[in-house]
């Protein structure tokens, strides 16, 4: 069983609790216009480029199979059409100007790494969390690495959107200890204009995961005009409380940190102009969702 992960971050402190390592897998069945890890959105392994790191040794011409990488009278271009994202050029890129997003791993290897730092999660209540991109997009490589590292009895978590049918969501929430999910708007309209899809499906399965016990977290990402006002808090902070496995209910502010790794994948990013929330409009939100009685964690 293998999968294609971008990344395995260690000793994460905002993916769960404790201390955790943080698993990402590649592809997303949702296009939110602010996703801030636009290099897990596809599905298969893609090169990213960062021209201010190049130092023009040519050593990418040399490596590429396929031509991707020419020389021009301004030094090098890289044709993304030509480029099949076999890894060549990144691993002569010293400069690491070149990198490949996306590589296959198998469930073992995967846990071997995860499990480094078991030490940790047991002083810390912490363990492994699979994010993305959506984890359901790679399901059974995600039910399989949350088997095995249930079987080495480590806290599993999901970060998922829950936008999948039910027979997809539960053997995968049944296999966590703790599902993380994103409810971007309770209204279906704005939900469908700024991811691609309406939340029908993600409040119903979040509905039936409560039913049947599950532990969750519900986060919203404030996005400013979108979600950045407290009728649309409220709204949200509503059906969170009304889910009985609520640990609690986080607001996480817009950030424009992923606008380099737009360019470098030779993507288009729409709201490179918006600003993060300042900490009175987050201040303000927390303060509207607390009136549900429910615990609202958000940035001081």
């Amino acid at each position: 069983m293998t999968g294609i992960v971008t990344d395995i971050q260690r000793f994460s402190i905002h993916d769960g609790p404790g201390i955790r390592t943080t698993v990402f897998l590649k592809g997303c069945n949702l296009r939110c216009a602010w996703c801030h890890n636009p290099e897990t959105l596809r599905a298969g392994p893609e090169l990213q480029l960062f021209p201010g790191k190049c130092i023009a040794c040519g050593a990418c011409l040399e490596a590429c199979p396929r031509g991707a990488h020419v020389r021009v009278e301004a030094g090098r271009e890289f044709r993304r059409e030509r480029c099949v994202a076999c890894g060549a050029c990144a691993d002569v890129c010293y400069a690491e100007a070149l990198v490949l997003v996306g590589r296959e791993m198998t469930v073992e290897a995967v846990l071997e790494e995860v499990a480094r730092d078991r030490s940790y999660y047991d002083n810390s209540g912490g363990g492994m969390t699979i994010s993305g991109g959506e984890p359901l997009f790679q399901r059974d490589f995600c039910l399989a690495l949350l088997a095995a590292a249930r079987t080495a009895g480590l806290h599993t978590a999901i970060e998922t959107n829950l936008a999948w049918p039910w027979e997809h969501v539960a053997p995968v929430a049944d296999a966590a200890d703790l599902v993380m999910l994103d409810v971007k708007s309770a209204d279906p309209a704005v939900h469908e204009q700024w991811t691609g899809a309406d939340n029908e499906l993600i409040l119903a399965n979040a509905r039936r995961l409560s039913e049947r016990g599950a532990a969750l977290i519900v986060r919203t990402p404030i996005v400013p005009g979108v979600n950045d006002t407290p009728e649309a808090v409220g709204a949200i902070a509503d059906f969170a409380a009304g889910l009985e496995g609520l640990l609690y209910y986080e607001l996480l502010p817009y950030h424009p940190l992923g606008t380099g790794k737009y360019e470098g994948l030779g993507m288009d990013y729409p709201l490179r102009e918006l600003k993060r929330p300042d900490a009175e409009t987050m201040h303000r939100l927390a303060a509207e969702a607390r009136k549900r009685r429910i615990e609202v964690r958000a940035p001081r």
